[in-house]
């Protein structure tokens, strides 16, 4: 699939919507808008009612930096094909798990924009072609050109960035696709070629429980650093079939210990029936939808039996992996899907006591990857290393809160936590701030927006 310049449309979009007035931003990091990729009006408007409720000059500018990042500056649009490529950032490749979480903040104004509700379409069409070329990969290029990992031993191909298996990877498609499909009704992406995609996404999770062996996928790199590669000569370290799915990566893209890990099981319980009911009411495939609807009951109940551990601190709380076999890691991870963001993904509620549970003890020095230091605390992971807090944790302690303490308390550090940059970086040195790694990481930007804009909805006078 090639990917061709900006077309008119998104240009006409951009000067449209130039006269809109937004507040005063004396901190605007936003490309010129003769230099954005996209621009939507419904975007921007959203943007204008929100930033007139922040009454902190900082949170405001921040907000409005963030919220249209991935749109201002990671959206490849062409209008004539109806294709979107989506990168992350300050990596030219388009993650399935990243282009979907990016993009979904939007999915709430895509009534009011037929460009946006366009350019997400086009997405979803992409990510279907994706996992037709390869469903264990993560991360694809915009053709087929090659790149820095091809070298690694795993079925590459030129259309690969990388080929690490990832359950979230599979999941995050049909989340973008299911809300998409129940905010609009449009049913047009949704064709013979996307029905073939989420039913090889379906085998693939099916031959990953491994009751019939480990499958086809194994994956080696060349490396200094062990997360980067899987032990068992590519295999991972054995895993006793229980009825969850393994994976041999986690979403910050770091191999996973005991290879079922928990949040994105959650996740895959959520997904797939979510794909039963769009199964059912699109494609009319009644036996697919009740196949996806067994395999969610099945990962449900393996959930139950094999990740709730009795903590002495916290009770009954989720492991963050497990192997079958009465092994268990507890820790969280920063990445999305983690344990903390099982009530957002929508597995669990918010109140469930098990959840409330495991969130006490993720944002607690009892998890090894929770750093606290003087300027700020939050959940880490391996990826970056000790004392490194993601902001992407923090965004989501706020977004799996209805607490106006806790919010304000997430919204502060946040604000406080930038480097002096007016964005959300991948991870901050909790003892200075202005000690982070990735300066372009778009989906921390615009999850930043979707958590403001949460607050402003919910309880506006956090932002007074």
């Amino acid at each position: 699939m090639k990917i061709h310049s900006l077309r008119s449309k998104a240009v006409i979009c951009l000067l449209s919507v130039s006269v809109l007035p937004l507040p005063a931003q004396e901190g605007s990091r936003r490309p010129q808008r003769e230099q954005r990729c996209f621009s939507s009006e419904a975007v921007e408007r959203k943007m204008v009612e929100v930033a007139r409720d922040i009454k902190d000059d900082k949170l405001r500018d921040m907000f409005l930096n963030c919220f249209p990042n991935t749109l201002d500056t990671t959206v490849k649009y062409d209008s004539k094909t109806g294709d979107t490529f989506v990168i992350t950032g300050d990596i030219n490749a388009m993650w399935l798990r990243d282009s979907s979480a990016q993009l979904f903040p939007y999915l709430s104004l895509v009534a009011e924009d037929s460009d946006l509700r366009s350019l997400i379409a086009g997405a979803i069409r992409r990510q279907t072609a994706c996992l037709l070329i390869d469903p264990y990969a993560n991360a694809f290029n915009p053709s087929a050109t090659g790149g820095e990992w091809q070298s690694d031993k795993t079925d590459m191909k030129p259309e690969l960035h990388e080929r690490k298996y990832e359950l979230d990877s599979q999941c995050y498609p049909i989340r973008l696709a299911y809300h998409y499909w129940k905010l609009t009704g449009d049913v047009s992406p949704f064709d013979a070629k996307w029905a073939e995609a989420m039913r090889l996404v379906y085998s693939t999770m099916r031959e990953q429980q491994r009751f019939d062996g480990r499958g086809k996928y194994k994956f080696q790199r060349k490396t200094y650093v062990p997360t980067d590669t899987q032990q068992g000569k590519g295999w991972g370290a054995p895993v006793r079939p229980c009825g969850l799915i393994f994976s041999a990566f986690r979403p910050s893209d770091d191999a996973t210990t005991f290879g079922f890990l928990i949040p994105s099981n959650m996740f895959a319980v959520v997904s797939l029936r979510q794909l039963a009911e769009m199964s059912e009411s699109i494609l009319k495939d009644v036996k697919f939808a009740a196949d996806c609807l067994a395999l969610a009951d099945q990962v449900d109940e393996a959930i139950k039996e094999y990740a709730v551990v009795k903590h002495p601190k916290y009770g009954k709380i989720y492991a963050f992996e497990v192997d079958g076999f009465g092994n268990q890691l507890l820790m969280d991870d920063s990445n999305v899907p983690s344990l903390l963001s099982a009530a957002y993904l929508g597995y669990c509620d918010k109140n469930d006591k098990i959840y409330r549970n495991t969130r006490r003890f993720v944002w607690s020095e009892d998890n090894p990857y929770f750093f606290r230091g003087k300027d700020g605390e939050g959940i880490g992971g391996p990826h970056v290393g000790v004392d490194y807090a993601w902001p992407m944790s923090i965004i989501m302690r706020g977004l799996t809160s209805e607490d106006p303490k806790e919010l304000r308390e997430c919204v502060t550090a946040l604000r406080d936590t930038d480097g002096d940059t007016g964005f959300m970086h991948e991870g901050f040195n909790v003892n200075d701030h202005h000690d982070f790694t990735r300066k372009w990481f778009a989906w921390a930007n615009t999850l930043f927006g979707e958590l403001v804009i949460k607050v402003h909805d919910s309880h506006p006078e956090v932002l007074e």
